[in-house]
């Protein structure tokens, strides 16, 4: 009964998916999903108070009886990622548009898999934590790339991002339930080229900032070029709300990007990682 309910969650993903970017007024193109799941209660995720932020949310702090996390990652197009790679610190209207659409996304998707869940008789929930943003530290309270990571998604790679079979270009979301589903396991492969034996760092070459670099990441410089990219794009609205929940914490879309947009590690197979 695991792997049918496992399999059904992903055929809801990759079928609201599939819709959702051919209503007319959605511009962004997607790939094909991947999901996976992870062990609430394994150790890495209780963990992620040490390895995240102190005040990172435990699962079983937003569902008592929480057993798995379901975590999902959605790739953009070659097209989406190629519009951004020129523009200096600049990222483009589509990159722009295509973090809020997707977010919309993910508000969306999440409300339909906890009526699937609940329809078989399951609880779920997400974590207000998930869309909150703090803008004075600038560490997630609800890390979706780490839960991904323990869901065995994909591995860290240099630019901080999240490298999956399929690259790191696009975004997770992450839904918690107290079935009892068959956990995937983190990997145990090194996907980044930096990390497995010191060549490639493109995304360093890439960032437009000097905020990414070999020894490390500066993300206060880093998210000055995304303000400045929410002062231009003001169109698509700001997905992420304030502390206390009083509404968007932005003007408008806080986009960069370069550093994904521009490296071998945006698209790629699982097979020519193994090259």
């Amino acid at each position: 009964m695991g792997c049918i309910m496992k399999q059904q969650i992903r055929e809801l993903i990759q079928t609201y998916i599939s819709e959702y970017q051919q209503r007319e007024e959605i511009a962004t193109c997607y790939g094909e999903p991947l999901v996976g799941f992870a062990d609430a209660w394994h150790p890495y995720i209780q963990s992620l108070p040490q390895v995240v932020s102190p005040t990172h949310e435990l699962p079983q702090n937003i569902l008592p009886d929480v057993k798995t996390i379901i975590a999902y990652y959605v790739p953009f197009t070659k097209d989406l990622a190629k519009s951004n790679r020129t523009g200096g610190i600049t990222a483009s209207p589509e990159w722009a548009r295509a973090y809020e659409e997707t977010n919309a996304l993910f508000a969306e998707l999440n409300e339909e898999i906890i009526r699937f869940i609940h329809a078989k008789a399951g609880h779920a929930g997400i974590t207000p934590k998930a869309v909150t943003f703090y803008q004075d530290r600038l560490i997630s309270d609800w890390s979706q790339r780490h839960i991904a990571y323990a869901a065995g998604l994909g591995t860290f790679g240099l630019n901080n991002m999240l490298l999956t079979r399929c690259g790191c270009c696009g975004r997770f979301s992450t839904v918690l339930t107290n079935l009892d589903l068959e956990a995937d396991q983190p990997l145990t492969v090194e996907y980044c080229l930096y990390k497995k034996n010191g060549t490639c760092g493109a995304c360093v070459k890439h960032c437009p900032t000097g905020a990414l670099t070999y020894d490390g990441y500066d993300r206060f410089k880093c998210y000055a070029v995304c303000k400045e990219n929410a002062k231009i794009y003001t169109q698509f609205g700001s997905s992420y709300t304030n502390e206390d929940g009083s509404g968007a914490n932005s003007v408008g879309s806080e986009v960069c990007g370069k550093c994904i947009t521009g490296s071998p590690c945006a698209f790629w197979k699982l097979e020519s990682r193994k090259k």
